[in-house]
């Protein structure tokens, strides 16, 4: 029907093989159909037998995936003596015979076969004929029988009624063969096309057995309190469970450069270095060091007043500082000089950010309005009317689609950038900060009663969480997302300490204890999930790492008490 296909051999092999069915050793899914006859297949063993303690595991299904397993990893003759000595096959016998047909391009036996092999749902079965025929329809073209292949598609693959868009690009490739070689796929992708189309009952999905695994492994991870760890350190021989010495709780240095209070502190987004800003009215960047020592390298006292708010740029190459109600400043990190003042008609900024581009910044002004200048300091937009607190946070998300401010007390504006859409997330008590996750989908508030509380911003707005214990009365304390895919939540706290949290369970799993004064702000390494920063009233910042012995070392041996004081040297 629509040309011959058993006796002819392929003759282009331009672009595409279809020939797989001489090689199968990285991809055997059956039995050697001669061994097995469509009258005869293999005596299954112990269709109802079950294996384990829970009940659950089918034995059949159990031997049908591992041999599965085997064959793809290559181990075809270790598979075979498995479903011989098991008397399970991993697929009956016209399944091997359909599978062999698509191998061997047998494509009006193959849609005969597909038949026969028990398939239900006549929808299922039309869908894979029009896959088979198909690719009967191109390798024809292929061949240059552009008439078997108009044959093929007016009296096969049309009458199946699917697909009709698909039927009237096929008919286009009639009208020009050349762009029907970008239509092509191998008879090996057609095979993983007829797996995800037929029922996992009739073709064991590609890989199902290692699929099992990721899935056991990612439900151990979910479950890990305190996982803090790459998953390549995860092993099959042992259930995972981190402890709690995942989570940074030792001070491993003490930065005592600021001689004041310490407001700010946030690491750059390649973890490379760590900006800080005080009531001394300076701003300091730190180098991280490859052995993890924290080392100055740059002071910058340009501002007036203190300085209580800074922004990385997206290429950590600039920082943005904001004094409280004063100018906003741009700095080159490398060389350390201010770029570029902005400032607006004698009123005071009170926060700013970047868009992802790096070529805007966003900046929260005194009268509640928020602008948008480009680099230069031209202005390019107002948005006004109560848009943002007086003193409040200001937030881009990454893809550069959300504007987000406290625009009052008690409600944040989630404002569309391109939409123009707005939404309001409302408290019942006064906001004290924010800050926004790197997924773009959570949003973690501060109040003024001592709860944070975790929203969910990407699609319904909706409360997740709410994190207690840490106190905060007077001042303004700031928390942030941190650990591998930001599983944990980190606060400062007026009782000096830090506490941290787990972000599902809202279970305090650490205080660490070590300032002697309020501790107003902390960031979380994105890079390094074991380093944790705060910054206090005792004009100190804080580095935390790992309680155990594996810690980061300089050059000339351990830190004496696990304690590296540092006052600007290297």
């Amino acid at each position: 029907m629509g040309g011959a296909e058993d006796d002819e051999p392929l003759s282009k092999r331009v672009k595409v093989s279809f020939g797989e069915s001489a090689d199968r050793s990285n991809r055997t899914l059956f039995r050697d159909p001669a061994s097995c006859s469509m009258s005869c297949p293999l005596k299954v063993q112990g269709d109802d037998e079950i294996v384990g303690k829970k009940g659950v595991v089918k034995k059949v299904e159990f031997v049908r995936i591992i041999a599965e397993a085997l064959y793809s990893l290559g181990y075809k003759k270790t598979g075979v003596h498995l479903e011989e000595e098991s008397g399970i096959p991993l697929h009956p016998s016209p399944v091997n015979i359909f599978i062999q047909q698509i191998l061997d391009g047998k494509w009006d036996g193959s849609v005969a076969t597909l038949h026969k092999i028990g398939l239900v749902d006549e929808k299922i079965v039309k869908l894979a004929s029009f896959v088979i025929l198909e690719q009967k329809f191109f390798e024809l073209l292929d061949r240059e029988k552009i008439m078997h292949a108009l044959k093929t598609l007016r009296t096969e693959i049309a009458p199946l009624c699917i697909n009709n868009n698909r039927v009237r690009e096929l008919s286009l490739c009639i009208i020009s063969p050349s762009q029907q070689v970008l239509k092509i796929k191998s008879r090996t992708k057609l095979l993983e096309e007829m797996q995800r189309l037929l029922p996992a009952s009739v073709m064991i999905p590609e890989k199902r057995l290692i699929h099992l695994v990721e899935q056991a492994l990612q439900l151990q991870l979910e479950s890990c309190m305190y996982h803090n760890s790459l998953p390549t350190e995860m092993s099959l021989l042992t259930d995972h469970e981190c402890a709690l010495d995942q989570i940074p709780s030792r001070t491993l240095q003490i930065l005592q450069e600021h001689k004041d209070e310490v407001w700010f502190v946030q690491f750059s987004h390649n973890g490379k270095y760590l900006a800080s800003s005080s009531a001394d009215c300076s701003v300091i960047i730190w180098e991280v060091k490859l052995n993890g020592r924290f080392c100055m390298k740059h002071r910058f006292s340009a501002h007036e007043k203190p300085v209580s708010y800074m922004s990385w740029g997206p290429d950590d190459s600039q920082l943005l500082t904001c004094g409280v109600e004063e100018v906003v400043r741009r700095w080159d990190v490398n060389s350390g000089e201010c770029i570029h003042i902005y400032s607006k008609n004698g009123l005071g900024l009170t926060s700013c950010g970047w868009a992802p581009d790096g070529k805007r910044i966003f900046c929260g002004v005194t009268d509640k309005s928020i602008s948008m200048w480009d680099l230069e300091g031209k202005e390019l937009e107002c948005w006004k009317g109560h848009r943002i607190s007086r003193i409040a946070d200001l937030g881009i998300t990454s893809d550069g689609k959300l504007m987000v401010s406290v625009c009052k007390d008690n409600m944040i504006l989630l404002f569309g950038l391109e939409s123009k859409e707005e939404r309001i997330i409302q408290e019942k008590q006064a906001i004290t900060s924010f800050v926004l996750s790197e997924d773009n989908g959570y949003i973690l508030v501060s109040l003024s009663n001592g709860e944070i509380h975790l929203w969910r911003i990407e699609g319904s707005i909706r409360l997740l969480a709410i994190y207690k214990r840490h106190k905060r009365e007077r001042f303004v304390v700031r928390s942030c997302f941190g650990g591998i895919d930001q599983s944990f939540i980190a606060s400062g706290s007026e009782d000096s300490q830090v506490y941290v949290w787990h972000k599902c369970t809202s279970q305090v799993i650490g205080e660490l204890g070590g300032h002697s004064g309020t501790v107003n702000c902390v960031s979380w390494n994105p890079a390094n999930p074991h380093m944790l920063a705060s910054a206090s009233d005792d004009r100190t910042i804080r580095i935390w790492g790992l309680p155990h012995g594996n810690m980061k070392h300089n050059g000339n041996g351990t830190v004496r008490n696990g304690v590296h004081y540092c006052n600007g040297g290297s």
